[in-house]
C-alpha cells in the first residue's frame, strides 16, 4: 500500500511560490522515514532512514526509501539534513550517497558520528555540516531553524524550514520530558516563537499518538533498573538499541552503584557507545566498563553484559543467546531486561526470545511486568500541548502506521485546527502548500526497496511471495525427458518433493496421469518444451492440492530427447 488514494494521477506542474512535499517513507508505517521538500526547483530531504523486516518477508535484511522520484534529480538536492541518530533515520544514507557522494548532511554533533562511522563501513566520505539548536542555516532557498527536542538519543533536533511559500515545522522523533537525564528539554519557547511568527504547516511525530497523557519520564527508570540489579543473583544481561545512550547510561551507574562490571555486546553497540562516550554524551564511571573477553573471568554476580537485539533481531546478540548459540550462555539464575518497547511487527521475534531465554532458566524482565524503558515519542497530552503552542495554520502527521496518523489528526482537529487544514497522506502521497494551503495533489509510485546481502532493489514481491511458498507449502520438482517426434514419454516423470511431510512413494500415484497428458499433448501438436512444462505443473498442482491439501511450488522441467 503506497498511499490511502490508490487514484491518485501524477502531480501537476508545482505552482510558482508553492512548497511541494512528498514522504518516500515513513508514513504508513514505523521506520525508514524521508521527506522531500520542493521549492522553486530545489529539493532539501529530512531524514533518510530504513524499514526493518517481518516475518512475510523472508531473507531480507533491511527495506529502504524508494529513491525512483529523485534519481534524475540528484543534483537539484541541497541537503539530508537528518534529525537524530536512530535507524530508521539515517539507515539509509548510504545508500543514497552511493548515488550522489557529496550531498550535504546536516545534523547535530552526535547525529553525525554515527553516520560518519556507518559511511566508513561502506568507504564513503561524506560532507558534513554540524548545526545544534538555536542555530539557523541557507542550504539553497531553504533557511532552516533548529530546534532542540528530547528523544530517546540525545542531540536529537527539529527543524523549522521557511520559503516563500511559507514555514514548515517539521518534529522529526520527539517527547516533552521534562526531567531528562541530559537537562535537554524540547525547546517549548522556540515552538512558542515559532507559533508567533506563523507556522504554515505543522509535520508531527505520531507514533504514540494513540497513547493518552504523557509519556513517563526516564528519571523513573534509574530506580526500577537499580531495585532489579539488586535481586539479581548471577549475571545481568541489558539489551536495547544500539543508539540508547540514556539508558546505556543508566545501565552504568546501576552496575557501579552494584559492583558490578559492564561488557557491550554486538558490534554497534560497542561502535556507539564509544563515540557517545568519546564525544561527552556517555559518562563511564572509572573501571567499570571491561572487554568482553574479560568478563568470563569474572563471579557471575560482578558482571552485567550491555547486548544488542531487545526487538528480536535472528541475528543480534540477545536472540543468539536464547538459541545458545553465542559465547555468553545464558543459564538458571541469570537475569535479562528488555530495556525497549515493541515496534509494530516485532511482537512474534521478540515473544519467541523471551520464550527462549526463559527455557534457559533466567529471569526476563520487560515492559510488559516492569518499568524498564519509556517511550521516546510524545503521547496524546504532549501533542495537544504542542497544537495549542503552535497554533498551525495546516497539520501533516508523520511518522507511525496509518492508525497513528489519523488519531494525530483527530487532535489535531480538536485544538482547533479546521479538517480541510488536517492532511492524511502516505508513503508517495504528493502534498503542495500553495498561499498558505496545504493540499493533496497527486501521488508518485512508491514502493519498497529490499537490500538482500549485497544486492539493492533486486528482490521484488514476486520474490517474497516464491520464498514464502517455499516455507509454508514445501517444494515439488518434476523431471521428464519426451520424444516429441513419437510422442512417447521416454523417462519420468521423476518427482522429488522438499519440505512436504508426505512420503515420497505417494506421488507414484499421479506419474500415470502425468505421462498421460504430456502424451496427449504432444499428440495434439505441441512440440514446445515450455507449454509441456506448465501441462505438467498443472496437473501435480491440481492433484496436489486436491490429494495433499498444499500449495507448494511446483519446478516442472522437460528435456526433448
Amino acid at each position: 500500500m503506497s498511499h490511502p488514494h490508490p487514484e491518485l494521477p501524477l502531480p501537476p506542474v508545482l505552482p510558482s511560490k508553492g512548497l511541494r512535499i512528498v514522504a518516500l517513507g515513513g508514513l504508513g508505517e514505523v521506520g525508514r522515514n524521508m521527506a522531500v521538500l520542493e521549492y522553486e526547483g530545489r529539493l532539501l530531504i529530512i531524514d533518510c532512514g530504513v524499514l526493518f523486516p517481518e516475518d512475510h518477508q523472508p531473507g531480507v535484511d533491511l527495506i529502504l526509501p524508494d529513491f525512483e522520484y529523485i534519481k534524475d534529480r540528484l543534483d537539484d538536492i541541497e541537503a539530508i539534513v537528518l534529525t537524530h541518530g536512530h535507524e530508521d533515520h539515517i539507515g539509509a544514507v548510504p545508500y543514497l550517497l552511493r548515488l550522489r557522494r557529496d550531498i550535504p548532511l546536516v545534523g547535530s554533533r552526535l547525529t553525525l558520528a554515527f553516520v560518519d562511522a556507518k559511511l566508513k563501513e561502506h568507504r564513503i566520505k561524506p560532507v558534513l555540516r554540524v548545526v545544534a539548536e538555536g542555530q539557523t542555516e541557507r542550504f539553497g532557498v531553504f533557511d532552516c531553524e533548529f530546534v532542540a527536542v528530547n528523544h530517546s538519543i540525545p542531540d536529537a533536533l527539529a527543524v523549522a524550514v521557511t520559503t516563500g511559500a511559507g514555514t514548515v515545522l517539521h518534529t522529526g522523533d520527539f517527547k516533552m520530558d521534562q526531567l531528562p537525564l541530559d537537562g535537554r528539554v524540547t525547546d517549548l519557547r522556540a515552538f512558542a516563537r515559532l507559533g508567533e511568527k506563523g507556522v504554515d504547516l505543522f509535520m508531527v511525530d505520531s507514533t504514540n499518538a494513540e497513547v493518552p497523557g504523557f509519556v513517563t519520564n526516564e528519571v523513573e527508570i534509574g530506580p526500577v533498573l537499580d531495585n532489579v540489579f539488586a535481586q539479581a543473583e548471577k549475571r545481568v544481561i541489558v539489551a536495547s538499541f544500539s543508539s540508547h545512550v540514556h539508558r546505556v547510561q543508566q545501565v552504568l551507574n546501576a552496575a557501579h552503584a552494584h559492583g558490578r562490571k559492564v561488557a557491550l555486546v554486538g558490534r554497534s553497540m560497542v561502535r556507539n557507545m564509544g563515540i557517545a562516550a568519546e564525544l561527552g554524551y556517555l559518562t563511564v564511571p572509572p573501571g567499570v566498563l571491561i572487554e568482553l573477553k574479560q568478563a568470563a573471568s569474572l563471579p557471575d554476580d560482578r558482571i552485567v553484559y550491555m547486548s544488542t537485539g531487545s526487538q528480536g533481531e535472528p541475528m543480534a546478540a540477545l536472540s543468539r543467546m536464547a538459541n545458545g548459540d553465542h559465547k555468553v550462555q545464558v543459564g538458571h539464575g541469570d537475569t535479562v531486561i528488555l530495556a525497549s518497547s515493541l515496534i509494530p511487527g516485532n511482537e512474534n521475534s521478540v515473544f519467541r526470545v523471551i520464550n527462549g531465554l526463559t527455557r534457559l532458566g533466567a529471569r526476563v524482565v520487560h515492559s510488559g511486568n516492569a518499568k524498564v524503558h519509556v517511550s521516546g515519542h510524545a503521547s496524546a497530552g504532549e501533542l495537544l500541548y504542542c497544537y495549542n503552542v503552535l497554533r498551525p495554520k495546516n497539520v501533516m502527521p508523520v511518522h507511525g502506521e496509518v492508525r497513528h496518523l489519523v488519531a494525530n489528526a483527530a487532535l489535531a482537529v480538536r485544538t482547533g485546527v479546521p479538517a480541510d487544514r488536517v492532511v492524511l497522506a502516505e508513503d508517495g502521497v504528493v502534498v503542495d502548500l500553495v498561499d498558505g494551503k496545504a493540499s493533496v495533489v497527486g501521488a508518485v509510485p512508491c514502493g519498497y526497496v529490499f537490500v538482500d546481502g549485497s544486492t539493492v532493489g533486486a528482490v521484488t514481491e514476486n520474490e517474497l511471495k516464491d520464498r514464502r511458498t517455499l516455507a509454508e507449502e514445501g517444494f515439488v520438482s518434476v523431471f521428464a525427458v519426451v520424444d516429441t517426434a513419437t510422442g512417447k514419454v521416454l523417462a519420468g516423470p521423476q518427482i522429488l518433493a522438499r519440505g512436504m511431510a508426505e512420503d515420497a512413494a505417494v506421488f507414484e500415484e499421479i506419474q500415470p496421469d502425468v505421462v498421460a497428458a504430456l502424451e496427449e499433448a504432444i499428440a495434439g501438436g505441441a512440440t514446445d518444451t515450455y507449454q509441456l512444462q506448465q501441462i505438467m505443473r498443472r496437473v501435480i498442482g491440481q492433484w496436489v492440492n486436491r490429494r495433499l491439501r498444499r500449495r507448494p511450488m511446483i519446478v516442472p522441467v522437460v528435456v526433448e530427447a
